[in-house]
Parts: C-alpha cells; structure tokens; sequence
C-alpha cells in the first residue's frame, strides 16, 4: 500500500539525558545497557520502558549515520516510544560510547542482532525501527540476521550502501573518507573504520526475503540526503508498505510526536494481530 501523505556536543547531550532520566515526573524508566555483538564489538545504550500500564512489544532502535542515543533529538524519539513500548537501543560500533569502528552499514548489522538478541529477553515481540543508516541496517538485519524481528519499520532508509547521489551525502562520504575528514568525524564521537572495496549485497537485493514479516517503509519527499526513490524500489521489490510524506525531510531530525506515534502505532497494532492469532 502507498500513502501520499544535524546536534549537540556529546558531552551535553549524555548530561541532558542522565538528568532527564532522573526526572520525577517522567513517565518512563531508564536503564543503561552492554552487550556484545558475534563479532566481539562491546556495545553501549539504554533501556526505556512505561513506568504504567503494559505494553507487548519492545522496540530495537537503530540511529542514523553520525549519531548516538544520548543526543537529544534521539533520545526524544526514545522517550516517545516508550509511553506503551519497551524501547532498546544501542549506539553502532563507531558512535558514542560504543567499542570498534564504523563501516557506515554492513558490519552494523551484528549490532542490531545483539539489540534484538537482548529485546528478546525482555518481550515476545521485538520490533525493529532503523533511521537513514539504521534503517538500511534494519532491512538487511531483518533478512539476514541470527536474530531476527516480528516486525520491522524503517525511516529514510537507502535502498543501496554508500550512496552519494546528493550533495548532502557526497558531503558527508567525503568527511568519512579523507583524512582530514576523518579527523572531524572523530570530533563528532564517530571513529570510521578503513575504507573496504568488498561492496556486500545492497539492501534492494534482498529485501524480498525478509517477508512474511511485515514491513513498513517511510521516506519524505523532499529528503535531502536520501531521494524518495530510494523507498519507491525497496516498495518495488518487497511490496512492503510505504508511507510516502509530503515535505518531510531526513530521518531523526524530521520526526515529530505525532509521525513518532504513529509508526509506534503500526507496531502496536501488527503486534496485537499476531498475538491474537
């Protein structure tokens, strides 16, 4: 189905979150978290669940490129979600207070398998929600994953790894991949690992696999890092359904409460259709 419808010092917003997280009228609790991926990297995130009320579904999250949880506009997002969900997420090896280096996509895929690996101990059904590069990370997780999702929602995802087609992207290919760019993305709290010419398979490639389980793509129009073809394809190749947003942008900056409530809603609802059957 088709509907027509970048942050903060680090050591700023990791404050803002552990004082945020001391509030006494929140509605959530928060938890830290470590695990480790099958490929050794030590992991750092947090744990959001409803301080009221029960909720079925626990929610992996998965954040863009350049990110972490403990930025503001993510953490935000976190928040949201875990008013009715469980919500797990885990910086990417590389970024924030995680071990090893970025590869921008495909090595990540073992970090979200241990996120959903840890949801797993936590509730029955384990959604996954991926941003940009977390969301391509998602749908290669959700088919070629040790442990993989009930159901899983991507925003901004690219349909191909390493995509440049944009200024915006061929501005930031050029941070990761020159050494004085290199350097700036360490100021960022994001350590890149070397340049790799193995190009694994591309999102669009396999994201046919990943059904029965339900997909939800949701990509704005006027993305200006990530073009809303992109989405058109991976709807192309899976059937998967699509939310195409007129005048949204990219990925976690764009969210707002309502677009946060509805994606979480579409999780809900694919959660309680499968525990009724």
């Amino acid at each position: 189905m088709v509907a027509r419808l970048s942050g903060y010092a680090p050591w700023l917003s990791g404050r803002i979150a552990a004082v945020a997280s001391k509030c006494p009228g929140r509605d959530t609790s928060v938890t830290r978290l470590h695990q480790r991926s099958s490929d050794g990297v030590r992991l750092a995130g947090l744990m959001l669940r409803p301080k009221h009320g029960r909720n079925v579904t626990a929610v992996v999250v998965g954040h863009g490129f350049t990110n972490h949880v403990r930025k503001p506009f993510v953490f935000r997002i976190l928040e949201r979600l875990a008013r009715r969900h469980t919500v797990i997420a885990f910086d990417f090896r590389g970024h924030g207070r995680s071990g090893g280096r970025c590869t921008a996509g495909p090595a990540e895929v073992a970090d979200l398998d241990a996120a959903v690996r840890t949801a797993r101990q936590h509730a029955d059904h384990v959604a996954t929600l991926g941003f940009s590069m977390g969301g391509t990370v998602a749908l290669m997780h959700a088919a070629t994953g040790a442990h993989r999702p009930d159901a899983v929602a991507t925003v901004s995802a690219a349909s191909r790894w390493w995509t440049r087609e944009t200024e915006a992207m061929r501005r930031l290919f050029w941070l990761a991949e020159l050494p004085h760019g290199r350097a700036a993305m360490r100021a960022l709290r994001v350590r890149m690992a070397p340049p790799t010419t193995v190009i694994p398979p591309s999102p669009v490639e396999v994201v046919g696999r990943i059904a029965p389980t339900p997909v939800l793509l949701v990509h704005g129009t006027e993305d200006h890092y990530v073009p809303v073809d992109h989405a058109l394809a991976l709807h192309r190749a899976s059937g998967a359904e699509l939310w195409a947003l007129d005048g949204l942008r990219h990925a976690e900056t764009a969210m707002t409460p309502e677009l946060v409530d509805r994606i979480g809603g579409w999780l809900h609802k694919d959660a309680r259709e499968r525990l009724a059957v």
